[in-house]
């Protein structure tokens, strides 16, 4: 479905910003701040500013054609929303990003959750570690530890 098509579903007109900032989400393929997007962007020779890049991400938010994801230290992220279920891995050193989904995950928290007798409605699962690029990289500063968010338990869910 092109741009035009999602807005108007949801509500929306296709204005210029709206379209960029899509255009900026689905090539880059990646969970982008909105300061990100703001700068691919002004690289781009688009004359949008930062304000109107935050107001058009809660604009599509709230439609749901983006998720607003929070993975360190308060600092927002966006994606596309596709409407399949995934979770994420978070390198600590980089920020890389990784969706994944994996069934015997979804099991076992749905048990939790009935063990405890709550009836799951959603949940967001982010774990955070240290990516294998960052991993593996001789002499990398900090490779040997792993910087750990304040008052993180290690799991968001």
């Amino acid at each position: 479905m092109n741009h035009d098509d999602n807005l108007r579903i949801h509500g929306l007109k296709a204005t210029l910003p709206r379209m960029k900032v899509l255009d900026v989400l689905r090539e880059e393929r990646a969970h982008l701040s909105a300061d990100e997007i703001h700068r691919r962007l002004l690289l781009q020779g688009e004359d949008i500013g930062l304000a109107t890049v935050y107001r058009v991400l809660g604009q599509l938010e709230q439609v749901g054609i983006v998720r607003r994801n929070v993975f360190d230290a308060g600092r927002a992220v966006y994606e596309i929303e596709h409407g399949g279920h995934h979770d994420h891995l978070v390198c600590v050193h980089c920020g890389r990003v990784e969706e994944f989904f994996d069934p015997q995950i979804e099991a076992l928290q749905h048990e939790v959750a009935r063990s405890r007798g709550f009836s799951l409605v959603e949940h967001r699962l982010a774990m955070f570690g240290i990516c294998g690029d960052c991993g593996s990289t001789p002499g990398r500063p900090g490779s040997q530890t792993v910087r750990r968010r304040p008052g993180s338990s290690g799991s968001m869910g």
